[in-house]
């Protein structure tokens, strides 16, 4: 792909560009960061607005952009404090329903239309009056946005059917990853300081990352791991991840003594990766681009996955997809590939050869700029 850049001709002002992030999921955060420094790389200006909470842990200022701390919230302080930061902005570009929909406020009345970029990352889900309000919510987004970026097909579809006006593909890459895969190491790697801390020396490591809720499926999982628990060596099911359903899943794994470790929030997922023999991935939804399937395929590890949302189309044949909640199926495939290590073999390599078709961090930002250059240029006179 040709570089883009948007280093202006000499005595043109820089384009001016703010990002706009709610709390802010890790995937959302990272990608914003990731986003920033490429653009102040390209000589574009780029003021973040977010809570100071994510600047403390990402850092924007740290890339060369500015930072304005507007609190996660949509009362008339937060989106006066966002329609101050976007008043010179040539372009703002927002992450997240709840960061569009407050961008969207900052934005309405203005003499002169600033172009609003909206970059769907996921689709919330609630039942109920919050349904209700999350959809009125997304209704006024589309309507808003000049452009939707939808992390994938499903999302594109969604945005579509929602009232967005131009809705596109715009995947985004996994956060430092610069470079295309180069191929899988050896496929025995198994980082033993590692398994020895986890307990899994002379047993399979199957590994799961994701926040402990309803939607991630885990539920299934430990029904699966009733089938695992009778193998011999029975495998370690380690979970890495935090949330609201910590009680009962660990109540649950002590009340049926199973092979489970609610190992909680880490630091080196990537290391927990590359120690496992399988990746396990048994959400129920799944509409965005999964980060845990573009780790395991990264770090070449056999994901088995719930063929649910936007995963088949991210991982294409390089993962074992189950139905989503089928326990029965999630478990034997598990079964089947811990027996085959050519099976594993394989989807190592397949993985490989998938990872290396999603885009870099330099070709999403090339991307991203493209697209401010279609919306900022002036349209030249025939």
């Amino acid at each position: 792909m040709t570089p883009v850049s948007s280093h202006p001709p000499h005595g043109q002002s820089p384009l001016r560009t703010v990002q706009v992030l709610g709390g802010g999921n890790a995937g959302s955060s990272a990608h914003v960061r990731s986003l920033a420094a490429g653009l102040v790389a390209r000589g574009v200006k780029v003021t973040v607005c977010a809570p100071v909470e994510a600047e403390c842990t990402y850092d924007f200022t740290g890339t060369g952009a500015d930072h304005v701390h507007v609190p996660r919230s949509s009362d008339p302080v937060s989106v006066a404090a966002l329609r101050a930061a976007c008043a010179d902005a040539d372009l703002v570009h927002a992450h997240g329903l709840h960061a569009s929909f407050r961008a969207a406020l900052a934005l309405s009345g203005r003499r002169v239309r600033t172009p609003l970029v909206v970059t769907w990352h996921d689709r919330a889900h609630a039942e109920g009056a919050r349904a209700h309000l999350l959809r009125a919510l997304e209704r006024r987004v589309m309507r808003a946005a000049t452009v939707v970026l939808g992390t994938t097909s499903q999302l594109v579809d969604g945005a579509r059917q929602t009232g967005a006006r131009d809705a596109r593909l715009g995947p985004v890459a996994l956060p430092g990853r610069t470079a295309r895969p180069a191929g899988p190491e050896d496929p025995d790697r198994l980082r033993p300081k590692l398994r020895a801390e986890l307990g899994a020396v002379e047993r399979p490591l199957l590994v799961a990352v994701g926040s402990l809720e309803e939607h991630r499926g885990y539920d299934v999982l430990l029904d699966a791991a009733h089938v695992w628990r009778r193998l011999d060596p029975a495998p370690l099911v380690v979970v890495a991840g935090e949330g609201p359903l910590r009680g009962e899943l660990q109540r649950r794994i002590e009340r049926e003594a199973l092979p489970v470790l609610l190992a909680g929030r880490r630091d080196d997922v990537p290391d927990l990766l590359a120690a496992a023999d399988l990746a396990l991935l048994p959400a129920r939804r799944e509409t965005g681009r999964s980060v845990l399937a573009q780790e395991a395929l990264h770090a070449c590890v056999p994901l088995v996955a719930a063929d649910v949302g936007g995963i088949p189309e991210l991982v294409g044949d390089a993962a074992e997809l189950v139905p989503a909640g089928d326990a029965a199926a999630l478990a034997d495939s598990v079964v089947r590939l811990l027996a085959d290590s050519d099976g594993r073999d394989r989807l190592r390599d397949r993985g490989v050869r998938q990872a290396a078709t999603w885009p870099t961090e330099d070709e999403t930002v090339a991307q991203v700029l493209s697209v401010y250059d279609e919306l900022t240029q002036p349209t030249p006179l025939l």
